[in-house]
């Protein structure tokens, strides 16, 4: 368990569980991105301990402790070279824009590279994931094999000595890509 900003964060328990597919069903405006964290719990891309929440400390107005955000971190392939991929990442409503999630993110990232992990792609916002040192994957030679906007698909190298490589990124099964 690690502190960032105002946000506890720590790896997702069993008990998490119902809190993080009730962030999820909050903050999208379908089932899907719950849907596709159930699946990947079942998915041999599923990385014990790189699923993590972020949950306010007593009298924060976040619950005392209970879960308000989550980032996930699952296997996926640079090529043939292992990689992470930052999918989804969920606040509830009520907290979006107080940190949560960039404090889930962090200490997803901070867990991954704490593992040896060296590198992992998002498709997601291109004004938010740069922040978090991710730039754009076309830049490294880094596709995906369905259409998708330049700027949104983004790679970052958790460790300077190992640049990322090319490739084209493959997904665990249950993304559908």
């Amino acid at each position: 368990m690690r502190t960032h900003g105002n946000w506890i964060t720590r790896a997702e328990t069993p008990a998490d569980v119902p809190a993080i597919r009730g962030i999820g069903l909050a903050a999208f405006d379908t089932a899907l991105e719950a849907d596709l964290v159930d699946a990947l719990r079942a998915d041999p891309a599923w990385i014990d301990g790189l699923s993590v929440v972020s949950a306010g400390g007593e009298g924060d107005g976040a619950g005392g402790g209970r879960p308000v955000g989550h980032a996930l971190l699952t296997r996926c392939h640079i090529g043939d070279t292992p990689a992470l991929c930052l999918a989804p990442v969920a606040v509830l409503p009520e907290y979006q824009n107080t940190g949560a999630g960039s404090a889930a993110i962090r200490a997803a990232l901070r867990a991954a590279k704490d593992r040896g992990e060296r590198y992992v792609t998002v498709l997601g916002h291109p004004a938010y994931y740069p922040r978090f040192g991710f730039t754009r994957a076309s830049t490294h030679g880094i596709r995906l094999s369905i259409e998708v906007p330049d700027e949104a698909m983004m790679a970052l190298a958790l460790d300077e000595a190992h640049p990322l490589p090319s490739g084209t990124v493959r997904y665990a099964a249950p993304f559908g890509i």
